[in-house]
């Protein structure tokens, strides 16, 4: 920038020794010392915008402040958004503000929606609402995003059994309990729930579901 000022001075100072002189050559230097003044004013120009700060003639995608662009500055906002209104959401969850929680989690699921770890805890939240029938879609859409998301059976277990479907209930514990590891701290509660089912299932004369195949209450490309 000080070579480009001092340069541009010499300009003017040539542009006053011309006026005292004439003749074809002269004339020739004094507009090439124009054409190249205005250049470098340009490049001025530009070079004390970006030293100010100001996103002179850059494209709207690659605005910087410092070394981040405005979309990964947005993105990491996003994500610590994110993770706020997650952590709050489980804090309510477990403080069983139910509704407040919900909220959490539904605006994390506005930011990503496929996150799995938040549509099961949502499906908690409305299990603890009583909305049973909403909480096993949320449970289903986990599953269907991480079909080893083993909390979202569990809780899709509960759900199906509060709803009356027996069958559906025993299916969804069986499966967690098929691919929870051995020291699960909730596997002693499932397996109550299994024989608490099954008990259910004999008493009205229905055979049981075989094997492991995930419990899906809605059709094929549904969101709750």
């Amino acid at each position: 920038v000080v070579a480009a000022f001092v340069t541009h001075f010499e300009y003017e100072s040539l542009f006053n020794m011309n006026n005292t002189l004439s003749g074809p050559l002269v004339q020739r230097w004094r507009a090439l010392a124009i054409s190249d003044s205005r250049g470098r004013l340009w490049l001025l120009v530009i070079a004390a915008s970006l030293l100010m700060g100001i996103p002179f003639l850059l494209p709207r995608q690659t605005v910087f402040f410092g070394e981040t662009s405005v979309a990964e500055h947005t993105k990491v906002k996003q994500k610590e958004e994110v993770q706020r209104r997650f952590n709050e959401g489980v804090v309510m969850l477990h403080a069983k503000q139910y509704e407040h929680a919900l909220t959490a989690f539904h605006r994390v699921l506005q930011l990503n929606p496929e996150m799995p770890e938040a549509y099961v805890n949502a499906g908690y939240a409305l299990l603890g609402m009583k909305d049973y029938k909403t909480a096993a879609d949320f449970f289903d859409s986990a599953t269907t995003l991480r079909p080893n998301q083993l909390n979202a059976y569990f809780g899709l277990g509960e759900a199906l059994q509060a709803m009356g479907d027996t069958r559906s209930a025993l299916q969804a514990m069986e499966t967690y309990m098929h691919r929870s590891p051995k020291d699960d701290p909730f596997r002693r509660k499932a397996e109550s729930a299994i024989w608490e089912l099954r008990a259910e299932l004999e008493k009205s004369g229905a055979s049981p579901p075989s094997g492991d195949v995930p419990h899906k209450r809605k059709e094929k490309g549904t969101q709750p």
